[in-house]
C-alpha cells in the first residue's frame, strides 16, 4: 500500500487505528492519514508541477486541494478493507466525504482543462490496485509500492495540467523523474528487513533509474540540471552502503529523519531546475 510504504520510509512506523479501544471516536470525528511521510512526497510533486508551470492560479489552489483530499480518502478505505469483518461507519463516511470533495473538485477542473481527464483515470485506476492489493494482503510488494509512489506523483502532472491546461513531455519527463527518486525509498528502507536487506535491490534499480534518466534528457524531454537532480537519490545510496550497520539498526525516527531530509533536498533542487532565472511578473 502506498501509504505504509512511505511512512515507513519517510516518516515512521504507522499501526491501524484503535478503534476497539476505550478512547476511539466517533463516527462524525474526521480521519486523518497517521503516515505524515504521504504528504510530504505528495509536497515534492505539486511544488516541482508548480515550479514548471511557472506561475500559480487558483485553479492551481483547487488542484493541491483535490490531491490532498483524495490522499486523504485512500486512509480510511484501506482500514475498512483491512478491518472487514466489522462495518465501520466512520471510515465509510469520511472517506465519502474526502472522496466526494476531491472527486468534485477533479470534475471541475477536468471541464475547465479536458488534458485532466486523462491524469485522473490514471489516478482512479492506480487508486483500484492500491486497494486490491490491500485486499489481496499483497500491498508490500514491490511493484505495487513503486506503481503507488508513482500515482501519488501524479499530482504533478495534475498540477501542473491545472495551471497552464496542457501536459507538455517537459511535464512528463518531470512525473517521471519525481516517481523514480521516491520510489528509491521502497529499496532503502528494505535494508532494514532480514529478508529483504541486499543492497543489490537498490543497486539495479539505480542503474535502470539512471538509464531511464539519461534516455529522457537525450529526448528532449529533461533538462540537464532536472537529470541531474536525481543525484540526490545517488548519494543517499552511496550513503547507506558506507554506514550499512547504522542504518539497519539505528532508531528508526533517525531513518525517518534521514529519508525526509534526502527528499527535501531533491524537492528544493528539481524545482529550481524548471523555475525561469526571473519568474514573470502577474
Amino acid at each position: 500500500m502506498t501509504t505504509q510504504i512511505l511512512t515507513t520510509g519517510l516518516v515512521g512506523v504507522s499501526a491501524l487505528p484503535a478503534e476497539d479501544s476505550p478512547n476511539k471516536k466517533r463516527w462524525y470525528q474526521p480521519t486523518f492519514s497517521p503516515e505524515h511521510g504521504v504528504l510530504l512526497v505528495l509536497l515534492g510533486a505539486v511544488l516541482t508541477g508548480a515550479s514548471l508551470a511557472q506561475h500559480w492560479t487558483s485553479d492551481t489552489n483547487w488542484a493541491c486541494l483535490a490531491a490532498f483530499l483524495a490522499l486523504q480518502a485512500e486512509h480510511p478505505v484501506v482500514v475498512q478493507i483491512k478491518r472487514r469483518r466489522k462495518w465501520r461507519p466512520r471510515y465509510i463516511f469520511w472517506a465519502s466525504i474526502y472522496g466526494g470533495f476531491a472527486g468534485a473538485i477533479a470534475l471541475y477542473l477536468c471541464w475547465q482543462h479536458p488534458v485532466l481527464f486523462w491524469i485522473v483515470g490514471a489516478g482512479i485506476v492506480a487508486f483500484g490496485i492500491d486497494l486490491l492489493s490491500v485486499f489481496q494482503r499483497n500491498q508490500k510488494a514491490i511493484v505495487n509500492e513503486i506503481a503507488m509512489f508513482s500515482s501519488i506523483c501524479l499530482s504533478t502532472l495534475f498540477v501542473y495540467g491545472a495551471t497552464t491546461g496542457d501536459i507538455t513531455i517537459q511535464a512528463v519527463g518531470l512525473w517521471i523523474v519525481n516517481s523514480l527518486f521516491f520510489s528509491g525509498a521502497v529499496f532503502s528502507v528494505k535494508l532494514r528487513k532480514a529478508k529483504t536487506s541486499s543492497l543489490k535491490g537498490g543497486y539495479y534499480y539505480h542503474g535502470v533509474a539512471i538509464a531511464l534518466i539519461t534516455l529522457l534528457y537525450t529526448m528532449g524531454w529533461l533538462s540537464i540540471f532536472t537529470a541531474l537532480a536525481f543525484m540526490v537519490s545517488l548519494l543517499k545510496l552511496i550513503i547507506i552502503t558506507g554506514w550499512q550497520h547504522w542504518y539497519r539498526t539505528c532508531r528508526f525516527e533517525h531513518v525517518a529523519r534521514f529519508e525526509t531530509y534526502f527528499a527535501l533536498i531533491y524537492t528544493a533542487l528539481a524545482a529550481l531546475t524548471v523555475l525561469p532565472p526571473k519568474l514573470p511578473i502577474a
